[in-house]
């Protein structure tokens, strides 16, 4: 029997919406999402909690009343609540200077959700989650000035999340300007250089920085990778982990097959696979540990809980309990091997 709880293991609510939608299939409701999540079970172990996402499933102008109301929601299934994703996509963090500000508000309403749920004894960690809201390619028509708009934007978000006690946790996604590399990220975190600033790791989104997918020039592995050549991977992901894992404060487990998808009005990304798919280029235990562990192999232990994120599957796929039971038996792998005991 493995003794290790923590990290804690928690599922993310936002796949119900995200690549849903009128052009794609419905939106799975909050409620659904909840019961799946709280259902799963694996010899006994059971998710931990949720990661939330402030738009769709629950609105970001919430009253306090209705904060307290979610809060007895998601405890009345035995979860907690981990990180959120603000809603920034109103205007991009390179844009106007209204883009900007709104931007900058909808990170505020965002922390003050996460300060009322800590209060609340509901959300004992977790961060606030932001992306660059801008596409790579209008980053591209001027990366120098619009680097320096989105970490000025960065650094106002960051300034007012201190004053809640919240971390902003910048996704690396390959669809976000200025986010789409990896040595554009760094570039992005170092800029921003505020102290509350931090990096989520998703393993299907982060294996797509190997391949420069959105910038060539920036790629780890060889344009032809022949993806049996594990050693090469490994050393792919040792350079990408040393670069960005002294930033990472929220991350993602996740499983991917070295493609791009995107769904519904989501721009294409690193495609999630399910935890059992075998077309997954990651061994997603052994390679969670470049994110958990230092180059010698310590425990960072640098986030309290950890999120699956598998996005835009077909609502089949994801209203089948079965979906639920593979992600949980995987991520009880990871903190077997991976976890530590408080």
């Amino acid at each position: 029997m493995n003794e290790n709880n923590y990290p804690k293991l928690h599922n993310a609510m936002w796949p119900g919406v995200v690549g849903k939608g009128p052009d794609s299939e419905p939106v799975i409701g909050f409620d659904t999402m909840l019961e799946l999540t709280a259902s799963a079970e694996v010899d006994g172990v059971k998710f931990d909690g949720v990661d939330l996402a402030l738009f769709e499933h629950i609105d970001v102008n919430i009253s306090d009343d209705e904060i307290k109301k979610l809060a007895d929601k998601v405890g009345g299934y035995n979860l907690k609540i981990g990180s959120l994703v603000a809603p920034i996509w109103g205007g991009p963090a390179m844009g106007s200077k209204e883009d900007r500000a709104n931007f900058v508000e909808m990170v505020r309403k965002s922390c003050h959700i996460g300060q009322k749920l800590t209060e609340l004894g509901i959300r004992p960690s977790g961060v606030v989650r932001i992306d660059s809201a801008s596409s790579p390619h209008d980053w591209d028509a001027d990366p120098t000035g619009n680097s320096k708009l989105i970490a000025q934007t960065f650094r106002e978000a960051c300034d007012v999340a201190a004053d809640y006690g919240e971390k902003l946790a910048a996704e690396g996604e390959i669809c976000w300007g200025g986010m789409h590399s990896w040595k554009t990220m760094l570039e992005t975190l170092e800029a921003v250089d505020r102290p509350n600033m931090g990096f989520q790791a998703d393993m299907a989104h982060t294996l797509l920085y190997t391949m420069g997918y959105n910038r060539e020039q920036d790629r780890i592995l060889p344009p032809d990778f022949d993806w049996s050549d594990r050693a090469a991977l490994d050393e792919a992901l040792k350079t990408l982990t040393k670069a960005l894992r002294p930033w990472t404060i929220d991350f993602h487990v996740a499983q991917n097959d070295g493609t791009v998808f995107g769904s519904g009005s989501h721009d294409k990304t690193g495609r999630h696979c399910q935890a059992l798919d075998p077309n997954g280029k990651l061994d997603v235990v052994h390679d969670a540990g470049y994110w958990l562990r230092d180059e010698n192999g310590v425990l960072t232990k640098a986030f309290k809980h950890i999120c699956w994120d598998g996005c835009m599957f077909p609502n089949a796929v994801m209203t089948n309990q079965q979906t639920w039971n593979d992600i949980l038996a995987t991520m009880i792998k990871v903190r077997k091997e991976h976890g530590w005991y408080e």
